[in-house]
C-alpha cells in the first residue's frame, strides 16, 4: 500500500527553533522566536535560569558557548551513566561540561545545511507567513532539516527492476548491485521500482528479496521497501504483539511524530491489520503510561508556532505545583502539559521552570516519575528540544556495550534517512566524539554494515 507524498520532504514540522545553519537548536535566534526582553538583559540576574543570555540578532556564527557546553544542569543520564561531577545546586546554579546523557546536548555544529544561505523568517511568524511547499511546515523552515537519502535524479524504475533481477537471477546474489540500488532511492522511488518489477516479471519483488536475503540485511533492506507510514505501523504492531510489549518502541515512534503522521499511523494499523490501535495499546500497557500513549494516539497536540509566554509561565507553575511543590505527583497534569502544547511552547515552559524551580524539568520528571512514563515524558521533552540529539542517543544506546539492538538501529537508520539523518550524524559526533558510521562500522559486518553505511553516508 503505497502513501503518495509521505514522509513531508522537509522533515518534522514542530521545529520552529533551526539556526540559520541547518541544525536544530534548543533556542530560538533572537529575532525570530527569541524571549521577549527584559531589563537587564535576559534571564533575569539571580532567576536561577540554566540557559545563557539570548544569541545576538546575527545569528548563532560566532556566538561562543551558545548554548552553554553541556547542556542543562541537573538531567538525568541514561544508561546508569553517573552525574555530572562537581556540579553546583540552588538558585542560579551551573552548567556542568559536556558529555552525553540526556541533558548533555552540545550545541548543534555551525556548518553543511542544506540549501545555501539563511533562510529569513519574518517575526511573529506565522502572521504574514509565506506559502510553504511541505503541508504544515513553515516555508523558511523547509530546508532545514536533511536527510542522508534523496530522491535520485533521472530515476528510471524499469531500469532499477532490471538491475534487481539480473542481481538475484541464477546462483548466488549481487548483494552489492543491491545495496547501490536501495540505498540510492527515496522511499517514494523504491514503491516504484517494487511496481515496476511486478509489471515486468509478474513476480512479487519482496518476495524474491526474501528468497535471496536472510538475517539482519534482510530486515534492513525489507524495512527500506515499506511505506514510511506502514513501516511505522508494523512497527507498532510488531511491539505488542506476542508475549510481552517493546515499550521503548512505542515511545519512539508516538512520542516523536507530528499530528498528521500519528493520525495516518492510527489509520494505516486499522486498514493493513484490522486492529484498533487504541485498544492494543490498553491491553498491553497499564496506568500512567497507558494514559500517555493514548494521548499520544489522538494527534491533536497544538501546532501553533508561536509562543505564549504567559503560558509557558503559568504551565511551568502548575507542572512545579504537581510534582516538587507538592507531596507526591499529580501525574495528569504533566500528562495534560506534555501531550498537548506545541514544541516550542514546551521550551518556553522548560525555561520558565528552570527559574521557578532552580531545577531543569527533565531532572524533576526523574525525580517524580519511574519507567515508561518517566522515558515517555522525557522523549516528548528531549524532543521539544533537541530531536536530532533524542535519536543519536538513542542509536548510541543501541550499539554501546555487548551486543547491538538491530531492530532499533535499523528503524532510526530507516526511518530518519530522509528527514533530518544529517543532524542526527552531526549530534552523535558532538555527544559521544565518534562517527556514526565508526561505530556502525564497529558493531555490524558483511552486508548488513556496506548497507549501514551506505544509507548513513561516511
Amino acid at each position: 500500500m503505497a502513501y503518495p507524498g509521505y514522509p513531508p520532504s522537509g522533515g518534522y514540522p514542530a521545529f520552529p527553533g533551526y539556526p540559520p545553519t541547518g541544525q536544530e537548536s534548543v533556542y530560538p535566534p533572537a529575532g525570530q522566536y527569541s524571549y521577549p526582553p527584559v531589563p537587564g538583559g535576559y534571564p533575569p540576574a539571580g532567576g536561577g535560569s540554566t540557559y545563557p543570555a539570548a544569541p545576538p540578532a546575527a545569528g548563532y556564527a560566532g556566538t561562543a558557548g551558545y548554548p552553554a557546553s553541556g547542556g542543562y544542569p541537573g538531567a538525568p543520564q541514561a544508561g546508569g551513566m553517573p552525574p555530572y561531577a562537581g556540579a553546583p545546586s540552588g538558585p542560579g546554579f551551573g552548567v556542568p561540561p559536556a558529555g552525553p546523557g540526556f541533558g548533555g546536548y552540545p550545541q548543534p555544529p555551525a556548518q553543511s545545511y542544506a540549501g545555501g544561505g539563511p533562510a529569513q523568517m519574518p517575526v511573529g511568524y506565522p502572521s504574514g507567513q509565506t506559502p510553504s511547499p511541505v503541508p504544515g511546515l513553515p516555508a523558511a523552515m523547509v530546508q532545514c532539516t536533511q536527510g542522508t537519502i534523496q530522491a535520485a535524479p533521472n530515476f528510471d524504475a524499469g531500469r532499477d527492476a532490471e538491475i534487481l533481477r539480473k542481481a538475484m537471477k541464477g546462483f548466488g546474489t549481487d548483494e552489492q548491485a543491491i545495496i547501490n540500488v536501495v540505498a540510492n532511492r527515496s522511499n517514494d522511488q523504491r514503491q516504484k521500482i517494487k511496481a515496476a518489477f511486478k509489471t515486468m516479471y509478474g513476480k512479487d519483488l519482496i518476495k524474491d528479496l526474501k528468497s535471496e536475503l536472510s538475517g539482519n540485511v534482510e530486515e534492513l533492506i525489507l524495512a527500506l521497501f515499506m511505506p514510511s507510514t506502514y513501516y511505522d505501523a508494523w512497527s507498532l504492531r510488531h511491539a505488542m504483539k506476542g508475549v510481552g510489549t517493546q515499550e521503548r518502541v512505542l515511545i519512539e515512534i508516538l512520542c516523536t511524530r507530528t499530528n498528521q503522521e500519528i493520525r495516518e499511523i492510527v489509520n494505516c494499523y486499522k486498514s493493513e491489520f484490522g486492529r484498533d490501535i487504541e485498544q492494543d495499546i490498553r491491553a498491553d500497557t497499564s496506568g500512567h503510561f497507558e494514559r500517555l500513549l493514548i494521548s499520544m494516539c489522538q494527534g491533536n497536540r497544538d501546532e501553533n508556532q508561536t509562543v505564549d509566554y504567559q503560558k509557558a509561565q503559568e504551565d511551568a507553575q502548575r507542572l512545579y505545583q504537581a510534582g516538587e511543590g507538592k507531596l507526591g505527583t499529580d501525574e495528569s497534569c504533566f500528562n495534560m502539559v506534555l501531550a498537548s502544547r506545541s514544541f516550542p511552547q514546551l521550551k518556553a515552559t522548560v525555561e520558565a521552570y528552570s527559574r521557578i524551580a532552580n531545577r531543569d524539568l527533565l531532572s524533576s520528571i526523574d525525580r517524580e516519575f519511574s519507567g515508561n512514563v518517566e522515558r515517555g515524558l522525557k522523549a516528548i521533552l528531549q524532543c521539544a528540544l533537541n530531536r536530532p540529539a533524542f535519536f543519536a542517543e538513542r542509536l548510541y544506546y543501541s550499539m554501546k556495550g555487548a551486543g547491538t539492538d538491530d531492530s532499533t538501529l535499523i528503524r532510526i537508520i530507516v526511518t530518519r534517512s530522509e528527514i533530518d539523518l544529517v543532524q542526527i550524524k552531526q549530534m552523535f559526533s558532538q555527544m559521544y566524539q565518534k562517527t556514526l558510521a565508526t561505530m556502525i562500522a564497529s558493531d555490524t559486518s558483511g552486508d548488513y554494515r556496506r548497507l549501514l553505511l551506505a544509507i548513513v553516508g561516511q
